[in-house]
């Protein structure tokens, strides 16, 4: 007997692509509107021009060259997704990654400015930033039972406030932000290996675009393929079942944030080592990429190697919105964009919902048109009934025969 195939839209990674998609589609749309009412006339060119971003150049050159700067940008979004999915799948929502992001970018540009060290011992100096942040947040939860939420938004204020304090002495004399690790230090610059000859000769494009892509996949190898991640998520899932179960519960929670702050660092050297931009030591805001890898991971259903779509989407517009007619309409009109795509993306489980009752009920009515009918079909060559046997009545008072 063949075995019947299961629908393709069965599967949950397509209803979770399908999902996603539609909450980038609701989100461009609700965008779009925004346009309408702000000035019809131009909506229509301004909402092309930032799903286009670099595509809009006539030249190949420029194209390649900003197609880069995009990639160059995504690589620490990528990373800052992947330090919050990891810490969510362990049953932590660390909303602490901006402030592990910024405490790796303090780490790397300090390593790289004031003691002049090579790219490869920065970008660990900035891991292991990050990975001290994340693990603080850990230990308060492991032994003073501090929400690993509340305490992560504290941390991302004291972490940027040192960071000011602390890159101050190595900042530009002229300018609030700190010198330029191409013109100090060019040996903490990462690596091209011959990746900015594909993008018009960009400087910026280096070898943070693989890294980012390599440490997605080893995260997806890690919480699916092993048994340390097995145990990860046995200890988000249930932390009393992992107890008793021989566990070591609280050592899991710690190492958990440890590894998701050590995430978020690595990030921050992968964009402050490329020398696309210095950092700004009057700063008074926590920036953005930490918290915009929260929407990153849940756009990319919480999965590693979605996230390396959904993060490369989410800059891709969030530049296009430079493009827009910023004497009409403000150039935040992507982030506007990018944060509806955001909100939406809390109906992902709504809309896979949706799309399993869906299913559920077509499988209920395929299944009641292969049931018999319950009344038994006519006998198509009835036989007739055999002849009855007479039974004599000895009943004298019904009327029998006399003797």
């Amino acid at each position: 007997m063949n075995k019947q195939r299961k629908p393709l839209l069965s599967h949950d990674w397509l209803q979770t692509l399908l999902a996603s998609l539609l909450c980038i589609l609701g989100g461009l749309i609700i965008g779009f509107i925004v346009l309408l009412i702000i000035e019809p006339s131009g909506a229509w060119e301004a909402i092309i021009n930032i799903l286009k971003n670099f595509f809009r150049y006539p030249s190949q050159k420029l194209q390649l060259k900003y197609l880069g700067q995009t990639l160059t940008r995504t690589a620490p979004l990528l990373m800052c997704s992947l330090s919050v999915l990891f810490a969510y799948k362990v049953g932590m929502f660390n909303i602490g990654a901006a402030g592990q992001y910024v405490a790796g970018a303090c780490a790397a540009l300090y390593f790289a400015l004031a003691f002049k060290m090579p790219w490869w011992v920065c970008m660990l100096a900035a891991m292991a930033a990050g990975a001290l942040l994340g693990a603080f947040s850990g230990a308060l939860k492991t032994y003073c039972n501090v929400n690993v939420v509340i305490s992560g938004i504290m941390l991302n204020w004291i972490a940027l406030y040192l960071t000011n304090l602390i890159l101050a002495t190595v900042k530009n004399p002229t300018s609030p932000y700190t010198m330029a690790v191409r013109n100090i230090n060019p040996k903490a610059l990462l690596p091209q290996m011959g990746l900015n000859t594909l993008f018009g000769n960009e400087k910026t494009v280096t070898i943070a675009i693989p890294l980012a892509v390599i440490m997605a996949i080893v995260v997806w190898i890690v919480l699916n393929k092993t048994k340390f991640g097995y145990e990860l998520k046995a200890t988000g899932y249930n932390y009393h079942a992992a107890k008793y179960s021989g566990m070591k519960e609280n050592r899991n929670i710690i190492l958990t944030m440890m590894i998701s702050g050590a995430l978020a660092g690595m990030g921050a050297a992968l964009l402050y080592l490329t020398g696309i931009e210095e950092w700004e030591t009057t700063i008074s805001s926590v920036p953005g990429m930490g918290f915009n890898g929260i929407a990153v991971a849940f756009l990319g259903g919480l999965s590693p190697l979605g996230s390396i779509l959904s993060a490369y989407f989410i800059q891709h517009i969030t530049l296009g919105g430079g493009n827009v007619d910023l004497s009409v309409y403000c150039a935040q009109i992507s982030s506007l964009i990018s944060s509806l795509i955001i909100f939406l993306c809390a109906f992902v489980a709504f809309f896979k919902l949706a799309i399993q009752n869906r299913l559920r009920a077509k499988e209920d009515a395929l299944r009641t048109a292969a049931v018999p009918s319950a009344d038994p079909a006519p006998d198509p060559d009835p036989q007739p009934d055999p002849d009855p046997v007479p039974i004599a009545d000895d009943d004298p008072q019904k009327g029998g025969d006399a003797e």
